[in-house]
């Protein structure tokens, strides 16, 4: 899996996965995408874990979403990235499927990807320093992929203003509007996802994988068609001068200056 996920490490019958870049705020790189669905199969296929726990290093990011600079920087055919980017939208599927329950251990920023992949964890268990938002528009992007499981924690109205203005919210508003399961001091984050964790190990692990499955068929109806339009918009978007100069700006550190 590389350096930046730390390997599928397991604590009793709870699995963890970490994005292991806290230099970089945890970003989701092509790289941290493919592993951690690597991982997400491993904890699939290996009966003795019951809990998948995703986190990031340290607590200042759980995940500050894609790497723009990697999304930027285009070394590969526009093919190539885009079938990369569809690694995302595979990711939410994998822990949708994965029959076990799903938590999302989140400490300092969950933006954009990272707020998607939270939200498409069955718990999102959040520190009091939590922050979460979808910030894409002010680069020139919108989040495509990530509507999908964020209308699982929100209202349309709600999720579309936060992506409209980009504005973060602290978890005290996420946990008032429903958006996340669990909200603890920092201090206690790790020892309330271990509890949550051992409580749901001891659920009838068939009765839980049937029985998810079957809540995500319905509240996932009509899923894949979904994903594989936002997907492709997604593509679309980065061709538009928009996203050329949010990202440009991103990675010159300064102001975009969008077309009038």
């Amino acid at each position: 899996m590389g350096t930046d996920l730390a390997p599928l490490t397991r604590v009793g019958r709870t699995g963890y996965l970490t994005i292991n870049r806290a230099d970089a705020k945890n970003a989701l790189s092509n790289a941290v995408l493919a592993g951690l669905r690597e991982g997400v199969a491993k904890v699939k296929a290996d009966p003795d874990i019951r809990v998948l726990v995703l986190r990031g290093a340290g607590d200042e990011a759980f995940c500050a979403g894609g790497d723009l600079r990697e999304m930027g920087s285009r070394p590969q055919s526009a093919f190539d990235s885009h079938l990369g980017r569809g690694n995302l939208a595979c990711l939410f599927r994998d822990l949708w499927d994965l029959g076990k329950p799903t938590v999302a251990r989140v400490a300092g920023f969950a933006l954009a990807g990272g707020f998607g992949l939270a939200a498409a964890c069955d718990f999102i268990v959040a520190a009091d320093n939590a922050v979460f938002g979808v910030p894409e528009i002010n680069v020139g992007l919108w989040p495509y992929m990530i509507t999908v499981p964020l209308l699982h924690w929100m209202t349309p109205k709600q999720a579309l203003d936060l992506m409209l203005t980009g504005r973060r919210i602290h978890a005290e508003e996420a946990l008032s509007r429903g958006m996340v399961s669990r909200l603890v001091p920092l201090a206690e984050l790790d020892s309330t996802v271990e509890s949550l964790s051992a409580t749901l190990q001891r659920a009838a692990p068939q009765s839980v994988a049937l029985g998810r499955t079957a809540f995500y068929s319905v509240a996932n109806h009509d899923l894949d068609s979904r994903l594989r339009m936002l997907e492709a918009m997604l593509t679309v978007n980065l061709g538009v001068e928009d996203a050329r100069e949010g990202l440009a700006a991103f990675a010159e550190k300064r102001a975009p200056a969008w077309l009038t």
